[in-house]
């Protein structure tokens, strides 16, 4: 799947500009530290439980420049003084060229080099297209870490909960462990979705594989953006669901580990 951003290499990348859907000055669930995060808008992926069905469609939002937002970054620098840079989405692949410039300027930004973190699902990664994945690979080269959201572990299943395919993650998650990038894993748990004990060590399994996974959050279903499918008209395909109960995700976060642990154990011995 290509780029959807016009990105021009022959200009300046301060001038490169992006589909933006929202932008939050003080983060801090999404990397660490206080952190600026820019959500990208348009996302291929249809997660039964996305909370933000408006970021979805392409070619729309706000048409913002690469050199707008390090502007309103320098304003707070003094807050992100152990934070940085995160872009989310949406799907950031899907604008990887604009992401890519912007993560560049950052690292060159006069004021001193600012954290660099992606929040993706690996959706779109496709190493045999070769534009794409010189745009990918521009972005990596001046990433400082990633939040990969891992949806499900199986790939019916995986197809049934985000209308996706697994392979262009776990490709995607491939690449982030030959690079050495620091990869924190996400996984929202839905209750008798995501959560049994099954999936948690498939999750496990999966992990087991990479070595520069340096930590693992697990995030609880909610119903909170709910009443946004009501007002686009469309079906929340997750009615009746309970919301997770927070109180589970030590537990959760237990048996993904476990898993992991057992497997690399396993590798060590062979």
């Amino acid at each position: 799947m290509s780029d959807i951003s016009d990105n021009n290499q022959n200009k300046d990348p301060l001038t490169s500009c992006g589909w933006v859907h929202s932008v939050e000055s003080f983060g801090t669930v999404d990397g660490p530290g206080c952190r600026m995060v820019v959500f990208m808008q348009g996302c291929p992926m249809r997660c039964a439980y996305c909370h933000n069905p408006d970021s979805w469609e392409f070619n729309t939002g706000t048409r913002v420049s690469v050199a707008d937002l390090l502007t309103q970054f320098e304003r707070n620098r003094p807050f992100y003084k152990s934070g940085g840079l995160t872009v989310s989405g949406g799907e950031p692949l899907m604008q990887a060229g604009f992401v890519a410039d912007l993560f560049e300027k950052a690292h060159q930004a006069r004021a001193g080099k600012i954290h660099t973190c992606l929040d993706s699902s690996g959706f779109s990664f496709n190493p045999h297209n070769t534009h794409h994945y010189q745009q990918i690979s521009r972005l990596l080269d001046n990433c400082d870490m990633v939040l990969l959201d891992i949806k499900h572990s199986d790939q019916a299943s995986h197809m049934d909960l985000c209308g996706q395919p697994i392979d262009d993650p776990l490709a995607f998650g491939d690449e982030l462990a030959q690079r050495k990038i620091p990869v924190v894993i996400r996984h929202v748990v839905v209750p008798g979705i995501t959560d049994t004990d099954e999936e948690l060590a498939g999750v496990g399994r999966i992990i087991a594989q990479w070595d520069n996974v340096v930590g693992l959050d697990i995030l609880p279903y909610h119903t909170m953006g709910k009443s946004k499918y009501e007002q686009l008209g469309l079906l929340y395909k997750l009615e009746g669901v309970p919301a997770m109960d927070p109180n589970h995700v030590p537990g959760i976060r237990q048996k993904i580990l476990r898993e992991r642990a057992r497997v690399r154990a396993v590798r060590a011995a062979h």
